[in-house]
């Protein structure tokens, strides 16, 4: 495992997410490290973070192919991979034979197959693996996790989790790549590993049991049919009742997504507005899971992808009370959202809040201070103020955290083998185990 200190990072997948690390690194984090090569699919998608770049007054870096993505490895420290989820595994792997450190989105790789691979790679070498699950940082997160650690309720017995995706987030996952489930996984992988992440971290235990049912009730040409909404568009860009759909996506109104997407698409064909309700759709919006943990302890989860606010709510029952946290990022969903840049940002949205409480046995209910996460409606900073205290992990080492916030790779492959068993129980409407043999859960 390398020290940290001042490091030649490379980025491989140059999409929107990609822009966090980049601009760290050009700013508050420019201390730490710099970045010297991309990589990425377009190159008109390099070009615009090149521009970044040069722009804070660096020279511009070599762009790679994934042909050369070796090549390009020989002349770097570490890899940000922030690629389409199903290439996850090819790229850590490669990094991690090459004995470059690794940082990688959620979710580390979309199938039980790339958790395998990923493991014998990370056992075999002496790089580092982070998984940038942000919303172990968030404060409101870590003061639940300190709660438990500290026995607040006792020995957890069960934990209720809900999570609310509006028709701004949630929407967008069905316009993208995140559409299609060989790429994403389905939100089951791609979204909710954060959540599965946050529950066996909460619970310091590991999944062993996973029964789920899903579908896809609201997006998708089927469900516009059944509800008589008529002909639809394929995508945003030149539709006729763009700037009246709430569902149509405008790309040309924000800066950022028109010189990554629309001036991209020449090169690869790739639509970044397709419609919610068109063909093609293969993930599910609806999803309900009920996980048992070597610890006894149950987690029932469900995640809804069409609501009409943004949030979630966590009930956790132990032997000796009961902890929740509610939590709602955005309290409504601005119609004009899909055509104005600042209505899409949680940072800046009204009406938010958080709450997280406590109430042991034959006690009144106590309210938990937090950190500060939302302060007057505003949410500080995004994934609930915790995306400055991952980079700061990431970029700087995570120093004597009690919290032991920072993820490596068993951690993502906890959380992906949670999602794909629920992904398989809903398709098969069986119970799916997981075993400890090639799973990775000790």
């Amino acid at each position: 495992m390398k020290p940290y200190g001042k490091r030649r990072y490379a980025v491989v997948g140059l999409g929107n997410r990609a822009r966090m690390y980049v601009d760290a690194l050009l700013g508050d984090w420019s201390d730490t490290g710099e970045i010297v090569a991309l990589c990425d699919t377009n190159r008109t998608r390099m070009d615009y973070y090149n521009r970044r770049i040069t722009a804070s007054g660096r020279p511009p870096v070599p762009c790679f192919a994934p042909s050369d993505f070796a090549t390009m490895l020989a002349g770097a420290d570490a890899v940000v991979v922030t690629s389409v989820d199903a290439t996850h595994t090819q790229y850590v792997c490669a990094a991690l034979e090459a004995g470059v450190d690794v940082v990688v989105e959620k979710p580390l790789t979309t199938d039980a197959e790339g958790c395998a691979a990923i493991e014998t790679a990370a056992e075999r070498s002496d790089a580092r693996v982070i998984v940038t699950f942000n919303y172990r940082y968030s404060p409101r997160n870590s003061a639940l996790r300190r709660l438990l650690a500290d026995g607040a309720v006792g020995e957890v017995t069960s934990v209720h989790f809900e999570w609310l995706l509006d028709t701004i987030h949630g929407a967008d996952y069905f316009r993208r790549w995140h559409r299609d489930r060989t790429r994403s996984g389905g939100l089951l992988v791609h979204k909710s590993t954060h959540h599965f992440d946050l529950v066996n971290w909460w619970l310091a235990a590991n999944p062993e049991l996973v029964f789920a049912q899903a579908d896809l009730l609201f997006y998708g040409a089927e469900n516009a049919a059944r509800r008589g909404l008529g002909p639809r568009p394929k995508r945003g860009a030149g539709a006729p009742a763009i700037g009246s759909d709430p569902f149509l996506l405008d790309m040309s109104r924000d800066e950022r997504l028109a010189r990554l997407y629309l001036d991209a698409e020449h090169e690869d064909g790739y639509h970044r507005d397709q419609d919610v309700f068109g063909d093609g759709v293969t993930i599910d919006d609806t999803m309900a899971v009920l996980v048992r943990y070597d610890n006894r302890a149950i987690l029932t989860y469900s995640l809804h992808a069409h609501a009409p606010f943004e949030g979630y709510r966590v009930a956790v029952n132990g032997t000796e009370g009961r902890a929740e946290l509610e939590v709602c990022e955005r309290a409504w969903t601005p119609p004009h959202a899909a055509i104005d840049p600042s209505a899409r940002a949680k940072e800046h949205a009204e009406g938010a809040w958080e709450r997280l409480s406590l109430q042991r046995h034959w006690a009144r209910r106590e309210e938990i201070p937090l950190d500060g996460t939302v302060s007057r409606g505003r949410s500080a900073g995004g994934h609930g103020g915790g995306d400055r205290l991952l980079l700061d992990d990431v970029f700087r080492g995570p120093g004597d955290d009690p919290l032991g916030r920072q993820a490596g790779y068993r951690d993502g492959i906890r959380s992906v083998l949670v999602g794909v068993a629920a992904s398989a129980s809903a398709r098969t409407h069986e119970p799916v185990g997981l075993v400890e043999k090639g799973t990775c859960l000790r």
